[in-house]
């Protein structure tokens, strides 16, 4: 069993909140994502991502890798079906990055934009995903610096998304949690936003519940300037 929680916040510039997230217990699935293409349509398209992916599992009789990427190539379907019908959803998309208990502490997976998964083991801060960006996918190879990467004009640009294309790249990923991992899932608005030196710290404060945490990022997020939607998931193995 995970000791789970998780906060979604508007943030200081925006109007509307386009981020999603699902905790659903019963499948051991744990998501979140980012919507894009405008008020509405960023907003639905998230939606769409984690009510689509939370049923595909709960239909499917296995709870393995191959279902989860299944579920999340039903999302894609189901987004880019719905913006096809309705005009006024044309271009719409979302990231996701979805954590599936395969086995008791052995966790799957799945992301798909920038949304990350990252992992505190043994004091250490590590990303566990990879962003299917601009910045990742070319600035990288170019040889551009972090300071460059960090402010150039592509840097939000993303290279796949749900919903856009017939064909969507859905990465895996395979962790085990030990007893003191805490795994963390998180929209730009915090991992784009706050260093991770800070976001490491706070996630090893052991002072802190949970739920505390969960707060402090978010709070760090806000003090940042908040200019994006902010979500923040943190699950360990229950203590």
């Amino acid at each position: 069993m995970l000791e789970v929680c998780a906060l979604t916040d508007p943030g200081r510039v925006r109007q509307s909140n386009q981020d999603s997230f699902r905790i659903v217990r019963e499948l051991g699935l744990y998501m979140l994502a980012d919507g894009m293409g405008g008020a509405r349509g960023g907003a639905q398209a998230s939606q769409l991502a984690v009510d689509a992916v939370e049923k595909a599992l709960s239909r499917s009789p296995h709870r393995d890798a191959a279902a989860l990427l299944g579920a999340v190539e039903e999302a894609n379907d189901l987004v880019l079906a719905e913006a096809g019908r309705d005009p006024n959803l044309e271009g719409m998309g979302t990231t996701i990055v979805a954590a599936l208990e395969t086995k008791e502490n052995d966790i799957a997976i799945a992301s798909v934009g920038d949304s990350r998964a990252y992992i505190l083991h043994n004091d250490d801060l590590r990303a566990v995903t990879k962003d299917q960006t601009w910045v990742q996918e070319v600035g990288v190879g170019l040889g551009l610096d972090e300071a460059s990467l960090r402010t150039h004009p592509m840097r939000h640009v993303l290279t796949m998304a749900v919903g856009v294309g017939a064909a969507v790249r859905i990465l895996y990923y395979a962790l085990e949690l030990e007893r003191d991992d805490i795994l963390l899932l998180t929209t730009d608005g915090l991992h784009g936003v706050v260093p991770d030196s800070d976001i490491k710290r706070i996630l090893r404060d052991e002072r802190l519940s949970l739920e505390n945490r969960c707060q402090q990022l978010m709070e760090a997020a806000h003090a940042a300037g908040s200019p994006d939607n902010v979500t923040v998931m943190l699950m360990r193995p229950a203590q």
